[in-house]
């Protein structure tokens, strides 16, 4: 199968390799449209079984980000770059700044920030090859690390799911999260202090007891996060936890989370709907982090301040966007996911016009 037959190329405007031989690079740049500005997106840095499983996570992820910048009315495009390679064993300034040669090279159609794996010093290094880089200190229009702002938008829409579909506040709601991370981790601390129980999972077991020790949390292994008595299931790690095998051990009447691609195919939102579960497209709640960045691209771009009043609106109208959807999809008795990605489709095919 070529890159222009897989499901996940879908219009693709470009697909670039790069390779450095002097450091190891291996990255690949998707950019899926510019049609409503450059295209902007994080940088993930996996270990990943094949060049193919890169190109593909590379494809969705590009795709999600112009879903996401338009459902979160951005003048932003989608696009999102990975590199090849083990985040805690194989980096180095040099290979940060080899990628940023990268970025470089495509004119400013794609503004890179960071994504799992990848820090906001490692981008320190890329910012000496490539001014299109946000989520860094250091200037007027920085705007930092973008992750307490996508946990308080996964906050606010888990709050908005437990309202529509429990009627009821976060006090005593049983959250069982997949990922304490950067965001996970976050959530965890917003959630325990509205009141909701927590249980989590993650494979670094010393972020698992520090989220632990501050919430109260229980921990469990990480494939048993999916049979917890919970009211809410949050995944808040890689993308696919919503399968076809995992779907059934869920107890949840909520999915609501902050990972990207949360659903492992397209089938699964409809098999979600089924089951009476509320679902929260991914690409709305999380984009959080998206409308911090985009302060800083703002302000970089105008050469002016980061402008956090701007920010605050912009969440604002996120929780509205994603009330909608979920309204939309009760009344229309369809999934979720089809009415987000219908509504980002519309955006972006206008904006293309």
């Amino acid at each position: 199968m070529t890159l222009f037959d897989s499901p996940d190329f879908e219009g693709h405007e470009g697909v670039h390799s790069f390779y450095d031989e002097k450091t190891g690079l291996k990255s690949i740049i998707a950019i899926h449209s510019t049609a409503r500005g450059p295209a902007a997106g994080g940088c993930r840095m996996w270990d990943y079984s094949s060049a193919g499983a890169a190109l593909t996570d590379a494809l969705r992820l590009s795709r999600g980000m112009s879903y996401k910048n338009a459902m979160a009315e951005l003048d932003l495009g989608g696009g999102k770059a990975v590199i090849i390679g083990d985040s805690r064993s194989q980096k180095t300034p040099a290979l940060f700044e080899a990628f940023g040669r990268a970025v470089d090279s495509l004119g400013g159609r794609y503004w890179t920030a960071e994504d799992v794996g990848v820090s906001p010093a490692d981008l320190e290094s890329t910012r000496k090859t490539t001014r299109f880089v946000a989520g860094l200190e250091g200037h007027a229009a920085a705007s930092g690390d973008p992750s307490p702002v996508t946990a308080e938008g996964v906050f606010r829409g888990v709050r908005l799911c437990v309202e529509r579909a429990l009627g009821r506040d976060l006090k005593g709601v049983h959250v069982a999260i997949q990922g304490v991370g950067h965001v996970g981790g976050y959530l965890a601390e917003k959630l325990h202090a509205a009141g909701a129980i927590l249980t989590i999972a993650d494979v670094n077991q010393p972020a698992l007891n520090a989220v632990a020790a501050k919430t109260g949390a229980t921990i469990v292994p990480t494939d048993a996060i999916f049979d917890v008595e919970a009211d809410v299931f949050a995944p808040c790690a890689l993308g696919g936890a919503i399968s076809a095998a995992t779907l059934p051990r869920l107890k949840a009447r909520i999915i609501a989370g902050a990972a990207n691609n949360q659903l492992a195919d397209a089938t699964i939102g409809q098999a979600v709907f089924e089951r009476g579960v509320l679902y929260a497209p991914d690409y709305v709640i999380n984009g959080g982090g998206i409308i911090n960045v985009a302060a800083e691209i703002r302000g970089l771009e105008a050469g002016g301040a980061f402008d956090g009043d701007w920010v605050a609106t912009k969440l604002d109208r996120l929780a509205q966007t994603l009330a909608e959807v979920i309204d939309q999809s009760i009344a229309e008795k369809r999934p979720a996911n089809l009415v987000a990605d219908e509504i980002a489709r519309a955006r972006i095919a206008a904006a293309r016009a």
